[in-house]
């Protein structure tokens, strides 16, 4: 896993934000969906709060895009979502060159709990995920 200033860094997402990942991934379907994850980072931990629809989002088959320019300055941000109707759950060379924020998860179908997610840091690397609260 990632190093984050000597510590394993390791992600986790309250209940409610996962739920709301996995049931906006399913409405989407069989389009790209994409969302911003909103939280904290500290001492090799990131928390993910809430998740936000980002503005002017397009949702596409096989594809989602952010225009950044739009995105107001939040530094709460700490990454994206977005799902892969594929069932897919390794990120594309294209994800990991288009990481905002410090993580990317993805989300695949059936988009039903834990085993249809996964979460990267920059370099690719698979982070350890938790649902908290």
């Amino acid at each position: 896993m990632k190093s984050f200033r000597g510590k394993q860094l390791k992600v986790g997402i309250s209940k409610k934000a996962f739920d709301s990942i996995l049931f906006y991934a399913l409405n989407i379907h069989p389009r790209e969906a994409i969302l911003l994850l909103r939280g904290s980072v500290g001492r090799g931990y990131i928390t993910v709060k809430e998740v936000l629809i980002p503005p002017l989002a397009t949702h596409g088959r096989g594809f989602s895009i952010i225009p950044l320019a739009h995105l107001p300055i939040d530094f709460s941000i700490v990454g994206t979502v977005h799902s892969h109707p594929s069932g897919v759950l390794n990120p594309s060379v294209e994800d990991l060159n288009n990481i905002y924020g410090w993580i990317l998860m993805i989300v695949a179908h059936p988009y039903k709990g834990l085993e249809d997610v996964a979460v990267y840091s920059k370099d690719g690397s698979k982070l350890q995920l938790t649902i908290v609260g």
